[in-house]
């Protein structure tokens, strides 16, 4: 069972920066497509932004020119670096991986904007 844990959100004000990390359990992380979605209080989940194998990445309209996904594979991790949040932004951010036969999904991490 692929385990994916992420860090990094917290309290941040309108404007301001965060940086999202996702670490995986897998040691082939480096052939897998990895996700960030998010969840706001009373929202449905929605994808965020995508990285594949090969680094290409997609992003959700609402977060273009703001945020960027990034993969280290040595490190077996996924970024989301998080610029100009807007109250708009503040949601639970969940990785997710698709590892062949197997999907997994982190904890999520609370990101609150303040304006």
């Amino acid at each position: 069972q692929v385990q994916l844990v992420e860090s990094g959100g917290g309290l941040v004000q309108r404007g301001g920066s965060l940086r999202l990390s996702c670490a995986a359990s897998l040691s082939m992380f480096r052939l897998y497509k990895m996700d960030w979605y998010r969840q706001a209080t009373g929202k449905q989940r929605e994808l965020v932004a995508t990285i594949d194998s090969s680094g290409n990445t997609d992003y959700a309209d609402p977060v273009k020119g703001r945020f960027t996904i990034s993969r280290d594979n040595g490190k077996k991790t996924v970024y989301l670096q998080m610029n100009n949040l807007e109250s708009e932004d503040t949601a639970v951010y969940i990785c997710k991986g698709d590892f062949g036969n197997q999907t997994a999904w982190g904890q999520g991490t609370q990101v609150a904007v303040s304006s």
